[in-house]
């Protein structure tokens, strides 16, 4: 298993910063967060051909190619994408997901949050084959 997690740090001369970490978590290990919460994380739970990504929080041009780079670091042949604790969903969102369907056409779920689900329906991608209803 793989989990990507990322966090602002405040306080930098340019405003905030996300800051990024990646752990394989096979042996138990996780990463040190020092107390704040993730503002996206993304794990990968691969069992055979198939894996599972979990992603939490925002989904930004900050973090879509993470989300993209944690669902493709291990070979599957079928993926889901579980995107129900995802808070927020923006266009480099959208692109990262479509990049996702095309790469791995009718082999694709997304499990949306209710945000997703809104954005994905205002963009004219509600009614996609790889989208499963709230």
């Amino acid at each position: 298993m793989t989990t990507a997690y990322l966090r602002r740090v405040e306080g930098l001369p340019h405003g905030p910063a996300v800051v990024a970490a990646t752990t394989g978590l096979c042996n138990g290990g996780g990463v040190d967060l020092e107390g704040e919460p993730p503002v996206f994380s993304a794990r990968a739970e691969n069992t055979g051909d198939h894996v599972r990504v979990t992603v939490t929080g925002e989904v930004d041009m900050a973090t879509a190619d993470t989300m993209v780079q944690t669902t493709l670091r291990e070979p599957a042949r079928q993926v889901t994408l579980d995107l129900r604790a995802v808070t927020f969903f923006d266009s480099a969102a959208i692109h990262a997901v479509v990049q996702l369907a095309r790469r791995f056409p009718g082999a694709l779920t997304v499990f949306p949050s209710r945000q997703v689900s809104r954005v994905l329906e205002i963009s004219g991608l509600g009614d996609q084959e790889w989208l499963r209803p709230l």
